[in-house]
C-alpha cells in the first residue's frame, strides 16, 4: 500500500473525517477545518501543528519535517516526508492533528467513551 493510501485509510477511520479536494490537493477535514492534506505528488503531508514547536522538530529531524516558506510561516501547519515515517508514527501525527479540530463528542467516540 502506498504512503498516500495509508494516510487516507488512517484519516478516514477517524470519526467525522471527510476527504475533500481543495486547491487541487486532497485534504482531510473534521468539524472546524483541515487536519491533514497530501502534496500534489503525494510524497508529503501537511498537518496541524503548533508553529512555536516546529523549529525544534526540524532541528531534531531535518530530513523528515519541513515548512513551505511563505505559506506555513503564519499558520499552525507543518509538513512531513511520508517515506520517512513508519505506520505508527504516521497514525500518531494524523490522530494528534485531528484531535486539534475534532469536537469533544468525536474525540470521546474515538476513545470509545
Amino acid at each position: 500500500m502506498s504512503e498516500a493510501q495509508t494516510v487516507r485509510e488512517i484519516a478516514l477511520s477517524l470519526p467525522g473525517a471527510q476527504e475533500k479536494l481543495a486547491w487541487g490537493q486532497v485534504t482531510f477535514r473534521v468539524t472546524k477545518g483541515i487536519f491533514a492534506s497530501l502534496s500534489d505528488d503525494e510524497t508529503s503531508m501537511g498537518f496541524r501543528f503548533p508553529k512555536d514547536e516546529r523549529t525544534e522538530m526540524i532541528a531534531a529531524e531535518p530530513r523528515k519535517f519541513f515548512v513551505q516558506p511563505g505559506h506555513d510561516d503564519r499558520y499552525n501547519w507543518f509538513r512531513v516526508h511520508l517515506a520517512a515515517l513508519d505506520d505508527d508514527e504516521l497514525r500518531d501525527i494524523i490522530v494528534d492533528s485531528w484531535r486539534q479540530l475534532a469536537s469533544k463528542r468525536l474525540v470521546a467516540e474515538y476513545e470509545g467513551g
